[in-house]
């Protein structure tokens, strides 16, 4: 008589935590979209403007692109701290605050990166008739990554208390000004002068400063801290230090992925000029459909951090199943959908009729990247809620450093899609160690409970 009343009392426990983090996710999810969307925007007028300008944006985007994810990946560190403190105004504060700070210090960093974009491609070998054409491009980017890196910090803040709507508005918001400004000023409708990629910066600035200013309004005005004064004052570095321990692993995982990422394109790219269009256009595919699992993953950060205080390990770990679940749901649809409708899809990615075959053939293995992908991701992020970031760090520089080593020799023996199948293990690999980690992290011991709240 006991299983039947656990059975009952289960699923509809599970129902509404899968109910919970879709409706978190969904705002986070389609903000992530719009903002994709706007990029795009961004890349079409520079091409119609002019080839060397469109060739200057894709050398400042290979840096400020990675820099941005750095920088958001380092701030979701602040979101576990966020959770346990969101009913007690005097707790959060501090926290909200250090957040500021350490978002200053990684955003200061990642922006003297995107600066010194002229210095790198000069010493990439990039040809000097685009170097030329980004004239102070990189400055703003650099401004952008700071509004950026305050927006994340504030970003995690809502998300963590619940708010993720709020968000969306002010991603909206700021793409809607971005994707404004872009055709004012790099379009050049009518009379209007195009100013390329000065134009182009000063709208991404101001779509990042936009998105800022609105998410830190919404933290004085929707939540606990109304009408509490924002100002970080002096750092408490111990904390900040105790934000970073969590964040740093965070967008040291990112830099990994990213840099790997590179040595498979041009892994791709060795095999011959098919072949790397083809890769380019299915991780492409897999960065849009990736999303979703981040968008889940993000949203169950504050109930894992918030059952982890009550060491409520069966809670935790219904979280992440529910998460993982509907991360798969999601990317599985996107994915089998794009398989179905390929005779449309490929075709806007490419209109040579030599390589769409090509990209049909991929897209299977489109499917098993990024599903695995999804299930290392909503994994680490729950130990994101754990926070035990370490692990992640780990899991993905060891499985990734594999990947890089045989990358170029596995591409060479079995082409494109034994290139496809290494990433697909890789991925899954680092999903189960993750998994490993989290369910020995999930786990309270009596005397871990019974431990004083510092430790």
């Amino acid at each position: 008589m006991i299983e039947p009343v656990i059975s009952m009392g289960t699923r509809p426990a599970e129902r509404s935590t899968w109910i919970g983090i879709a409706a978190a996710a969904l705002p986070l999810y389609l903000t992530m979209i719009a903002a994709s969307a706007g990029a795009l925007v961004d890349t079409a007028l520079l091409g119609n403007h002019a080839t060397a300008t469109l060739a200057a944006f894709a050398v400042a985007m290979a840096v400020f692109s990675p820099a941005t994810a750095t920088v958001a990946g380092a701030l979701r560190g602040v979101m576990p701290f966020v959770t346990p403190s969101k009913e007690d105004p005097g707790r959060l504060l501090p926290v909200v605050r250090s957040g500021t700070w350490l978002a200053i210090t990684v955003g200061a960093i990642a922006a003297a990166a995107v600066s010194s974009v002229p210095l790198i491609g000069q010493a990439a070998g990039v040809p000097r008739t685009a170097l030329d054409q980004l004239g102070i491009f990189p400055f703003l980017l650099a401004g952008s990554v700071l509004a950026i890196a305050v927006s994340s910090s504030a970003t995690s803040v809502l998300v963590a208390l619940g708010h993720s709507k709020l968000v969306m508005r002010a991603g909206l918001l700021g793409t809607a000004a971005s994707t404004t400004l872009s055709v004012l000023l790099v379009g050049g409708p009518g009379p209007l002068p195009s100013y390329g990629l000065s134009g182009a910066g000063i709208a991404m600035l101001a779509a990042s400063v936009i998105s800022a200013f609105v998410n830190q309004v919404a933290i004085r005005r929707s939540t606990v801290l109304g009408g509490r004064s924002l100002y970080p004052g002096r750092p408490n570095v111990k904390q900040v230090w105790a934000l970073g321990t969590v964040g740093i692993p965070l967008a040291g995982t990112v830099l990994v992925k990213f840099a790997v990422l590179g040595v498979l394109t041009f892994a791709a790219a060795r095999i011959g000029t098919d072949s790397a269009a083809v890769h380019s256009v299915g991780i492409s595919l897999v960065n849009v459909i990736f999303t979703a699992a981040v968008a889940v993953g993000q949203a169950t950060i504050p109930l894992i951090s918030d059952y982890a205080t009550k060491h409520d390990s069966a809670r935790i770990r219904r979280s992440v199943r529910a998460g993982t679940g509907l991360a798969l749901v999601v990317v599985v649809f996107i994915a089998a959908t794009v398989i179905v409708l390929s005779s449309w899809v490929v075709p806007l990615f490419t209109q040579d009729v030599g390589v769409r075959p090509q990209i049909t053939d991929l897209l299977p293995l489109v499917l098993a990247v990024v599903v695995t992908d999804a299930l290392q991701a909503v994994v680490g992020f729950g130990l994101i809620g754990l926070k035990r970031t370490v692990p992640s760090f780990v899991s993905t520089f060891i499985c990734y450093g594999v990947l890089a080593a045989v990358a170029a020799p596995v591409a060479t023996a079995g082409g494109l899609a034994a290139l496809w199948t290494a990433l697909t293990l890789a991925n899954l690999l680092q999903a189960v160690s993750k998994a490993y980690s989290f369910y020995r992290h999930s786990t309270f011991t009596e005397s871990r409970e019974h431990a004083p709240a510092a430790t």
